[in-house]
């Protein structure tokens, strides 16, 4: 049996790396400046978030999955066969799994645009490194059948498409709230 999992545990961890992110903000604020590392405490906690609520099981005791009901490979069903419901939000989870992965990619922005013109390389850096977080998160479903999550492809393009997206709000966000302005001039 996996030892720990249910919604009560993912919104204590949600919590914990709450306040975590959100101290690491307030250290930073003063090298990064107050936009740019509220930015880089929530690219954190989003990101922590994503962990949570992906690899701890949905329920508190999943049991134990017999090795004949694991799956060898990740489900190439494009598209399918994901239920028309999550266990924690009603709707859709191709929308959950999009949703979830904006606000990495809008925090990955603005965080990077306190650098800017290196944001230029840096924001596909995250992109990728997001894309590669996604498919890292589903090999683990994969191959730890005890958390009784299945891998998805479908799940990858969904997140890649949420970062994306994430990545577009971002950009306006950095328009409007203009990061660099709180830099350090001494950099």
């Amino acid at each position: 049996m996996f030892p720990v999992g249910g919604v009560g545990v993912m919104l204590v961890g949600v919590a914990v790396a709450g306040v975590v992110c959100g101290l690491l903000a307030v250290v930073l604020s003063r090298r990064l400046g107050p936009v740019a590392a509220v930015a880089a405490g929530g690219l954190l906690w989003s990101i922590a978030i994503i962990g949570l609520i992906t690899l701890l099981p949905a329920t508190a005791a999943p049991g134990v999955v017999p090795a004949e009901g694991r799956l060898d490979t990740c489900s190439w069903d494009i598209g399918g066969p994901a239920p028309d419901g999550f266990w924690i939000f009603s709707g859709g989870q191709r929308l959950l799994n999009t949703v979830v992965f904006v606000a990495p990619g809008a925090f990955l922005v603005v965080a990077a645009a306190r650098w800017g013109r290196a944001a230029l390389a840096l924001v596909p850096l995250g992109l990728a490194l997001l894309a590669a977080y996604s498919l890292g998160i589903e090999w683990t479903q994969l191959e730890l059948a005890r958390i009784d999550r299945a891998c998805d492809v479908t799940d990858i393009i969904d997140n890649v498409t949420g970062a994306v997206v994430g990545v577009g709000l971002g950009v306006v966000l950095a328009m409007i709230l203009r990061p660099w302005r709180g830099r350090d001039r001494h950099d």
